[in-house]
């Protein structure tokens, strides 16, 4: 027997087999921190709401619990007063699902248009219709700053935009939020959703409450937990707070 090969062969086995079992042991680490919760991860009273009422929770729950602080900014206008703008060249609406096709059409014309993201769930459809894009800050999204685009005929032909500055925000502290699944259980618990309700996306973002009479506002972080019907509510992601829905896109 030639053993030096034998020896070989033992080796590169036992390498394999460490490897095996590092991806394995990687593999499960990774479950343990998925980016996403489950509807099981919900209380159990909440488990009897939702089977009671028929509400069906069909959007991934998010597992994130970052730290986020208020927002303070100014509207150059109150939000959602201004009027259409004509574009002066009419844009083909699918420019909207490309990022870099969307800029490179509308940049020169629609002032900051890099600092908006597409929210594809809160635009309506049709052969009339509007695209939802946000004010983005750190990758999420201000939900009362919109920039708003109408479509026509598979065409963009204008565009109805709230500008603001955001403002130092010294006094504000960072706090860590609370969970999507605690937002989630505190508008079934309380009975805020109606029968049969579909909860078709839960994200992260801002969203202000009282309107002050003032050019100068503030945003906090907030889940909005948005309805198959169009319904969003607000659960503020520090207090636990509930805003009552609105419909998203109007």
């Amino acid at each position: 027997m030639d053993w030096r090969r034998a020896k070989s062969v033992l080796i590169l086995a036992f390498l394999l087999l460490n490897v095996a079992l590092g991806y394995q042991l990687w593999s499960s680490y990774g479950e343990g921190f998925s980016a996403s919760a489950d509807v099981n991860d919900l209380p159990p009273e909440t488990l009897a709401v939702i089977q009671e009422k028929r509400i069906s929770v069909q959007a991934n729950i998010p597992a994130e619990t970052p730290e986020l602080r208020d927002l303070t900014y100014r509207a150059e206008a109150p939000l959602g007063s201004g009027e259409r703008t004509m574009l002066k060249k009419p844009v083909a609406s699918k420019a909207v699902y490309n990022e870099q096709e969307l800029r490179q059409a509308l940049g020169g014309e629609i002032p900051g248009l890099a600092q908006y993201q597409f929210d594809q769930s809160v635009s309506r459809d049709g052969v009339d219709g509007v695209f939802v894009l946000y004010r983005m800050i750190d990758g999420r999204p201000m939900f009362d700053v919109k920039l708003e685009l109408f479509y026509s005929n598979q065409r963009i032909v204008a565009y109805r935009q709230d500008r603001i500055e955001l403002l130092p925000a010294e006094q504000s502290q960072k706090q860590e939020v609370l969970p999507a699944t605690k937002a989630a259980a505190s508008l079934i618990d309380r009975n805020y959703l109606p029968v049969g309700a579909v909860i078709k996306e839960i994200k992260l973002g801002y969203h202000h409450g009282q309107i002050f009479d003032s050019q100068t506002q503030v945003s906090a972080p907030s889940w909005r937990v948005l309805l198959e019907d169009g319904t969003a509510y607000y659960v503020y992601a520090i207090s636990g707070e509930v805003v009552t829905g609105k419909e998203e896109g109007q």
